[in-house]
């Protein structure tokens, strides 16, 4: 992979895209690797299933060419394209952190990654709530959870913290529901509080997802 794009075969057109995905990384390498490849497998393209062997190709260029692909950006943003007829290609670019952080913000921004969950099976980003004890995760039961989705449900069961889904969430922000604490959580920008209703138990997975981002630079 270079660092603009690469392929799955050189001398290609990319024609329209109709699936990106946007993957954080650190320090020239991908956390949550295994989860965000497991979740592309998830995801429907073009109105079938994910071919097994696009996923294999995204595997073997993570492994092997993003290293060398994110020199200009060893802290950016790669991301994964296919279009219309199944091509795909990859590119890394600049990171370029959140400026609306509201409640109001992160729920636009999770109103428009449930268009895409609706198409694509995976919603890139998602709203969480804390109410009381449980943890409210906004998403369909039956759609598949993002990457980072997963890390942070499985964050919350390590600490004992009940974990719901609630295809409403979104609806209940807006017409005023309480809940303790709000934050998103996206493939690209991890965990995000939101800035007039974060609390110490969001702040703590912002921590988490942080402190793995800062362990990819251990592993170099």
């Amino acid at each position: 992979m270079s660092e603009n794009s690469t392929g799955q075969e050189q001398g290609f057109t990319l024609g329209t895209p109709t699936l990106v995905c946007r993957w954080r990384i650190a320090s020239q390498r991908l956390p949550m690797a295994n989860r965000h490849l497991r979740a592309l497998g998830a995801r429907f393209v073009n109105g079938g299933t994910m071919p097994k062997a696009l996923v294999a190709w995204a595997k073997q260029h993570v492994e092997w060419t993003l290293e060398d692909g994110s020199a200009r950006w060893p802290d950016g943003v790669l991301m994964i394209v296919v279009d219309q007829d199944g091509k795909a290609a990859m590119t890394v670019g600049p990171y370029k952190p959140l400026q609306r952080t509201s409640t109001q913000g992160l729920l636009e921004r999770a109103r428009y990654a449930e268009q895409e969950g609706n198409a694509t099976n995976v919603a890139p980003e998602t709203l969480w709530a804390v109410r009381g004890e449980d943890l409210v995760w906004g998403m369909d039961p039956d759609q598949s959870p993002s990457g980072a989705a997963t890390l942070v449900r499985d964050l919350a069961l390590t600490v004992g913290m009940n974990v719901v889904r609630d295809a409403h969430l979104m609806d209940e922000v807006e017409r005023g529901d309480h809940f303790d604490e709000l934050f998103l959580v996206s493939d690209e920008h991890g965990v995000v509080p939101a800035s007039d209703a974060a609390g110490r138990r969001a702040q703590r997975f912002a921590d988490g997802y942080q402190k793995l981002l800062d362990s990819m630079a251990r592993k170099r």
